[in-house]
């Protein structure tokens, strides 16, 4: 099964079916805890199985799909019990990492090498664990468990040869680690690691080797008891050696048919061997094999032989078809030791052995007794996934289970298709027929309690009869280019033939029979094939060949048949014209498609850089014949193999070429035909060809919510969407128009050119009056007018409205409504809308936690129309590489009675034969299954309910009929109610998941709450309880490039580390902090300033954290960091599977990710909690004292180490390494700006506010508001980000954002000045282009915090004077321009002057002219100068300051004759004032203000209501 891996948030859920799936175990591996047994399978499967150590019991959870060869290797990734890592291996050099408790893949490769065993080794120089691997390859290759990369190589000085076993020991005495290992030829070869050859990545040589007298052996253990002796078992014995001289101290041959597989010491004297038989033996050593015998390494006396005491077996199991796997574990618990054998086999069966406890005498009497083999003891419990699945109570549904509830014949389904854009799944069954039913209302049905209005029962399936045996393969053309009909659908089957069927229909429209072997794959070619092949697919059969069949001319185009093995892939080389075949032996056949002859056969290296170049060369180009390969060529290659077909198709493409030199193109031109997002799809699961098939289903979140958002917004008008906000274009293009010219002159020749453009089109049209001399452009005029009458008395007498084309937002109907928000609403919905609207009620519908809040749950079902669950549901999880978890039926309690209160609710599924409670499910047993389940369940509730709240179709009652009812003028109100209350019913939903939910699942669950007994909950759950979200899929979702996906992200990530309290938050900063990359001052200064140089590429990309030290050029300050490395960043592309930092990685991928996590985390929990952070440090016992700093109280260095990090990501340039527009920049930016409080004191406040500027600087035509829900393209997101951080850092620290825009403004007028040529570079700089964003802030900050500005209005204006064309003020005046600036007193603006006054908390006042030269400061009071205006004539200017109560009347006098010289302004006269009571000082904007009454007269107005007159 393949599912192409999205980056948006997945949820699947499989439909299982009535049988279980096969599970043919390879390999067998009991986790570090001893609850979990993880069992490989030869397909390619894991499974899980909860495990009850007191009774051997085990219980199948899950299935972890991620390998696509047979599993070799399962081996444990982590030291410490509660992180339960897996490692998998499989045939074909695939390697995953798997974490059994949060249910995600950590890590996934595929290396060069297959592996045949491995061991885990907890090293002795370091906490960390390496994987010593053994395999179809010479040398060891030590491997690193959580990157998956090679660390150090083993190698041998003489000869290298394959290793078929490895044992790995750590001496009691001695601080190395020693790796024994044996060839398949018998010699075993000793190397001594010291502990940096793992760091290193080091090829280290043999100590020593000897040659033993085994050959291929398949195990090698060393006795823990005393690391003296050594069992060595072959297929054909077993044999003890002593490890000091690797001398053979006693041997064991196989006996009746069986070949040992392996074995272990359970003590120093006995040991247990298991056989290919599945059977396992347990001998007692002879005396000179016992280390504290005194006849240790003597040679061995006559007959005395290893003593075989029991044997363990399953005698009633069936034959087994391959070799089981064993696995051997011991645990000491509360000082008792207790010893298990646990074994797969390939039926599916796990069984559990106790290791019989025998001591010294009854082994002396067992040995008194003469039997030919002692009893064989059965296991203590068999489990398997058949029994599993045997025991439900209820069977599994699968896609077609309403079949069996009718009586109909219900064949096994042998392969299946989602058509996406119809919503369909074709079914191929056994039987040859093919079902075609409709996808969502089906699941809807089968999952959901329904009564639908329109689905009153499950849709009618379109059965499709015309194979005579299994369907094996299906295709939908159309699905990948729209060059095929939509209603072709082809299939093909074991009985040699592909059809061609009518979807619609159901009709056969032609079966093609030209193959010998059953069908098994059908593709289609690329799009740059020759037309004939364009309308053509490939099908692969069983025989070894390959078809092109054309589906317009219903015939052969070729037919390569001379594959002697099966074919593994089909590239093309459309512009060779040929067709490439690979087979399993790896030699290429080359086919040319025109003529179907074969071109040549290649082999070896030869075929794989054809193949190779297949991919080089896939590029889009022109579908025409143009870009083909010339007619000419396969004329000659018709006439070489005598092909009259062949030359007559040249031919004729030949002429079409001449047609197309004559007339033009008439190719196809629509190719690039892009298939959009699914928010639903279906596909097949089997694990085994024989098994028929489940289905998993895909939810893909973002594009369900970007297809609700885009349907929604396609109904809504400009007008509309200005008046709710969703954009502010009028307002942002207002700001913008301040900023450029508006010069009265290039008005005028605007409307001299639109002059000259009607008039010449007034001449037009007289030329035409004149040359219609029969007057047909009257009467067309004439027929037009009478028919738009006719049509408007035809709409009036059916009540039928026209609208107008474009109405204006003013324009009102009749009863005043506005017509634009009437287009809003049309009367029908859209199929894409109805199919977005019923797979979003079907996800939530599925995702709600039912049954933790009662009547929450009646307002979902009454209101906003979701259904209850009448089944509990398999989930899964899909990871970013591709890899499947999906949990098992058999881990959900089967419940066999409902809660009395909701009896009356609940109405019973045919399909269930007793009610469940499905409470229990969906409000406890769901959330307590993984981690990672959890947080992508509740991303995906949270986002969903936040874009329910954004549309205008609040609930899912829309989709109940397919045409809207059309409600009256009079029932708006009634309908905005409705609207209300559903959008709080989604804000309640949101709230429960986000922020109540953990708490109320938390609770304690008890036996009787499940109707089941407490060791069957125990088998379930072993750990139990609320699997919390995940912090780190949270961080790295912060800035997702889904809006609503985003917002859930960090809703949910702050409501965790909320609940986590002060002792948590504090837990996850040691945690974290570690990984946080350091950087210098100097280091990041000179980087900007240099450019990308190595070491600023390498810590913008995270790689720098702290630890070692970093060599850097010249005059750079050297940092501290761990070994770096030159991968690309890995955050781009948020990943699902995360990981538990418990130690410090030593490879780059592993690394970079968790700085990019740390920087994330660090970041939120310093904004966030950045106070309490240090404060708790202090309060709680035990801490790490100097390990992480503080953002508090007397140490601040972990808060100066984020903000460092934080601006790097800021202000680094853009490298392949680290872009420009990427996730965790964006992250990086809106943390700034939400924390900028407590990282203020550490950064450099002008240059990230140009920073943040100069992101923003493209966002006229990028993103006009921040309100967009729909994705937006990376430089729009990061313009849009950039934009909040800007405004989060002004309202936080308004002075601070005023007073660095006012010193980067006098930079800004002082270089210009120093310029030689003005204007030309100045264009380039930050502030120049960014004016408008400069000025949209300040305009906010007026309007939110007029007091804080009140004192800052110098440094207001400044900016304000540099933002604002000059040209503006020449023709209006302030108040008009920039009003909201004249909403203070201290400002005062003279139009006929051109003179600006502001008056200054420091009493002085700066009178700015607008004409040209330097502002003019006046001491004008001693205190804050609360009001000053121009008189009319603009030559007296009138200020009043409330703290030393007067008034002062200024004159500008000029000292020169006839007003030459230089200007002053003087004081003409002062007046003492009332003083004003303390409590109206209150409000800046209310004190006071100066109103001139006439040339001589002002009238001061005060807040209490009081006017004094004042004359010169």
């Amino acid at each position: 099964m393949a599912h192409s891996v999205s980056q948006s948030v997945v949820v699947p859920l499989v439909l299982w079916g009535k049988s279980s799936p096969t599970h043919s175990i390879s390999s067998i591996l009991v986790s570090r805890n001893h609850s979990t047994i993880v069992t490989g399978t030869s397909q390619g499967q894991i499974c899980l199985w909860d495990f009850d150590l007191s009774s051997l019991e085990s219980k199948p959870k899950c299935l972890m799909l991620g390998h696509t060869a047979a599993i070799t290797c399962l081996v444990r990734g982590s030291i410490n019990v509660d992180l339960t890592n897996v490692i998998s291996a499989s045939a074909n050099g695939e390697m995953c990492s798997w974490d059994l408790v949060t249910g995600q893949c950590l890590e996934s490769v595929k290396l060069p090498y297959v592996h045949t065993y491995i061991q885990a080794h907890h090293v002795s120089s370091g906490d960390y664990i390496r994987l010593f691997c053994i395999g179809k390859y010479s040398d060891i290759l030590i491997m690193d468990p959580m990157t998956l990369e090679i660390s150090a190589t083993l190698t041998s000085r003489y000869h290298t040869d394959w290793y078929s076993a490895i044992h790995v020991l750590k001496p009691a005495r001695r601080p190395d680690d020693v790796v024994l290992a044996v060839t398949i030829r018998g010699v075993v070869r000793v190397w001594t690691l010291g502990g940096h050859e793992l760091k290193n990545n080091e090829t280290v040589t043999e100590n020593e080797s000897k040659q033993v007298d085994c050959i291929n052996p398949v195990s090698m253990t060393c006795c823990v008891y005393n690391q003296r002796t050594v069992l060595l078992v072959s297929a054909q014995c077993w044999q003890i050696y002593d490890a000091g001289d690797f001398s053979l101290l006693s041997s064991n041959p196989a006996k009746d048919g069986e070949q040992w597989m392996g074995g272990d010491f359970i003590a120093s004297d006995r040991v247990i061997i298991w056989s290919s038989k599945g059977r396992t033996f347990m001998f007692k050593l002879p005396t000179n094999c016992i280390v504290e015998n005194k006849n240790f390494h003597n040679k061995a006396t006559d007959g005395e032989l290893p003593f075989l005491y029991c044997i363990l077996g399953a005698p009633s199991i069936e034959p087994l078809s391959q070799r089981p796997a064993f696995h051997y574990c011991m645990v000491s618990r509360d000082g008792k030791v207790s010893r298990w054998l646990t074994r797969g086999d390939a039926n599916g069966n796990i069984g559990s052995w106790p290791i019989p406890e025998v001591s010294d005498n009854q082994l002396e009497q067992i040995q008194q007794v003469e039997f030919k083999t002692p009893p064989e003891v059965p296991p203590s419990s068999l489990s398997s996934l058949k029994k599993a699945w045997s025991q439900l109570d209820n069977q599994p549904l699968g896609i077609l289970s309403q079949l069996d509830e009718t009586g109909e014949a219900n064949p096994n389904i042998t392969s299946s298709l989602f058509i996406t854009n119809q919503g369909k799944l074709a079914c191929g069954r056994e039987d040859g027929s093919i079902a075609i039913l409709q996808g969502t209302p089906t699941v809807m049905l089968l999952l959901l309690l329904r009564q639908h209005p329109v689905h009153k029962g499950f849709p009618p399936l379109l059965v499709m009869k015309g194979h005579r045996g299994r369907v094996t393969c299906l295709l939908y053309p159309h699905q990948f280019s729209n060059r095929y009909d939509s209603s072709y659908l082809m299939s093909g089957g074991v009985d040699f033939s592909t059809c061609l069927w009518d979807l619609h229909t159901g009709a056969l429209l032609h079966r093609f029979c030209v193959q010998a072997g059953e069908i098994t794959q059908l593709i289609v070619p690329p799009p740059n094939c020759s037309q004939r092949v364009l309308s053509s697919i490939c099908s692969i059969a069983g025989d070894h060949s390959a078809a092109i069949l054309n589906l317009k001319e219903r015939k052969l185009v070729l037919l390569a048949s001379r594959h002697v093995y099966p074919i593994s892939t089909i590239k093309w080389r459309p512009l060779d014209d040929f067709m490439m075949v690979r087979c399993t032996d790896g030699s290429v056949y080359v086919w040319q498609m025109e003529t179907g002859q074969l071109d040549r056969l290649v082999q070896g290296m030869v075929a794989e850089e054809l193949m190779n170049a297949c991919d080089e060369n896939s590029v889009l180009v022109d579908v025409s014949d143009s870009g083909l390969a010339n007619p000419a060529v396969h004329f000659f290659r018709g006439l070489r193999h005598r092909n009259l077909a062949a030359i007559r198709h040249a031919a004729q493409r030949g002429l079409h070429e001449l047609q197309k030199l004559q007339g033009g193109n008439t190719g196809e031109s629509n190719e690039n035909y892009k298939i959009r997002g699914s928010a639903m799809s279906i596909q097949g699961l089997k694990m085994a060809p024989k098994d028929p098939e489940s289905h998993v289903i895909f939810f893909d979140v973002e594009a369900l919510i970007v297809q609700l958002l885009t349907e929604d917004y396609n109904t809504m008008t400009p007008h509309f969407l200005e008046a709710k906000g969703l954009t502010n274009n009028s307002e942002h293009q207002r700001i913008v128009s301040l900023t450029r010219s508006a010069s009265p002159d290039a008005s005028k020749k605007i409307a001299d050119f639109f002059g000259k453009v009607k008039d010449k089109a007034s001449n037009m049209e007289k030329v035409l009056k004149e040359k219609d001399k029969h007057g047909i452009l009257a009467k067309v005029k004439e027929g037009a007018e009478n028919m738009q009458v006719l049509i408007q008395a035809k709409a009036d007498t059916v009540g039928f409205k026209v609208a107008a084309p474009s109405p204006s937002p003013s324009r009102k109907g009749s009863d005043g409504t506005s017509e634009g928000i009437n287009l809003r609403r049309p009367h029908s919905i859209s199929y894409e809308c109805r199919y977005a609207l019923e797979v979003g009620e079907l996800l939530l519908s599925l995702l709600h936690a039912w049954g933790v809040d009662y009547e929450l749950d009646q307002i979902c079902q009454t209101q906003l129309g979701l259904l209850k669950p009448v089944i509990p549901i398999s989930f899964g999880l899909l990871s970013k590489t591709g890899q499947l978890v999906l949990v098992l039926p058999t881990a959900i309690p089967q419940i066999a009675s409902v809660s009395s209160k909701n009896v009356a609710n609940l109405k019973v599924n045919p399909f269930v034969s007793q009610v469940p409670t499905i409470e229990t499910f969906t409000s406890k047993i769901r959330w307590e299954l993984f981690s990672a389940l959890t947080t992508n369940h509740l991303l995906s509730i949270v986002s969903l309910a936040n874009t329910m709240m954004s549309v205008h179709m609040t609930s899912f009652w829309e989709t109940r009929t397919s045409v809207r009812s059309t409600r009256n003028r009079s029932d708006s109100e009634s309908e905005r109610v409705e609207e209300m209350q559903s959008k709080q019913a989604w804000s309640l939903m949101a709230t429960l998941h986000c922020v109540l939910l953990p708490e109320r699942i938390k609770s304690q669950t008890t036996a009787s709450d499940y109707g089941i007994g407490a060791k069957q909950i125990l088998m379930l759950r072993p750990e139990g309880g609320y699997r919390q979200t995940l912090v780190e899929v949270l961080a790295r979702r912060w800035q997702d490039r889904c809006l609503e996906i985003r917002e859930a992200a960090q809703a949910l990530l702050l409501a965790e580390l909320t609940r986590l309290g002060a002792r948590g938050r504090k837990e996850l900063l040691d945690v974290w902090a570690p990984f946080l990359p350091i950087y210098s001052d100097a280091f990041a200064t000179s980087a900007l300033q240099t450019g990308a140089t190595n070491g600023a590429s390498a810590v913008g990309s995270g790689q720098v954290p702290v630890g070692s030290t970093v060599s850097l050029e010249a005059g750079q300050t050297p940092i501290t960091a761990y070994p770096q490395s030159n991968e690309d960043e890995e955050l781009e592309d948020p990943e699902d599977e995360e990981e538990s930092a418990n130690r410090k990685p030593s490879r780059s991928a592993e690394l970079r990710r968790r700085q990019a996590t740390a920087i994330i985390l660090l970041g939120v929990l310093g904004a966030e909690f950045g106070q309490d952070s240090e404060s708790v440090r202090g309060r709680l016992d035990g801490a790490s004292g100097g390990a992480i700093e503080g953002f508090g109280g007397s140490n601040y260095s972990l808060a100066r180490a984020t903000s460092k990090a934080l601006t790097y990501l800021l202000l680094a340039p853009p490298t392949p390494k680290l872009p420009p527009h990427t996730p965790l920049r964006r992250a990086a930016v809106d943390l700034i700006g939400r924390g900028f409080t407590v990282w203020e004191p550490h950064l450099e406040v002008s240059r990230v506010l140009l920073s943040l500027l100069e992101l923003c600087s493209e966002a006229e035509k990028l993103v006009p508001s921040m309100s967009y829900g729909l994705p937006l393209p990376p430089s729009a997101d990061s313009s849009r980000t950039s934009r909040h951080a800007l405004t989060l850092i002004a309202t936080a620290r308004p002075a601070v954002f005023i007073t660095s825009m006012a010193k980067e403004v006098a930079r800004y007028n002082s270089t210009q000045q120093n310029l030689q040529n003005p204007g030309s570079p100045m264009a380039s700089l930050v502030l120049y282009f960014s004016r408008h964003e400069i000025l949209r802030v300040v305009e906010q900050l007026i309007d939110k915090m007029p007091a804080d500005i009140s004192h800052l209005l110098v440094e207001v204006v400044d900016i304000i004077l540099h933002c604002v064309d000059s040209s503006h003020l020449k023709v209006k005046g302030l108040q008009e321009v920039f009003p909201a600036v004249c909403r203070f007193s201290q400002v005062s603006h003279c139009a006929s002057t051109r003179r600006i006054a502001v008056g200054a908390k420091n009493g002085h006042i700066t009178v700015y002219e607008l004409r040209g030269g330097k502002p003019q400061s006046i001491a004008a009071h001693n205190g804050e100068v609360t009001a000053c205006s121009f008189s009319p004539d603009g030559k007296i200017l009138a200020s009043y300051s409330a703290t030393d109560n007067r008034v002062a009347f200024w004159q500008q006098v000029s000292s020169g004759v006839f007003g030459l010289g230089s200007t002053q302004t003087k004081c003409m006269k002062v007046y003492s004032v009332n003083p004003i009571p303390e409590q109206l000082k209150s409000n800046p904007l209310k004190i006071g203000k100066l109103v001139w009454v006439s040339s001589k007269a002002v009238l001061l107005m005060l807040a209490d209501g009081s006017e004094i007159r004042l004359t010169l």
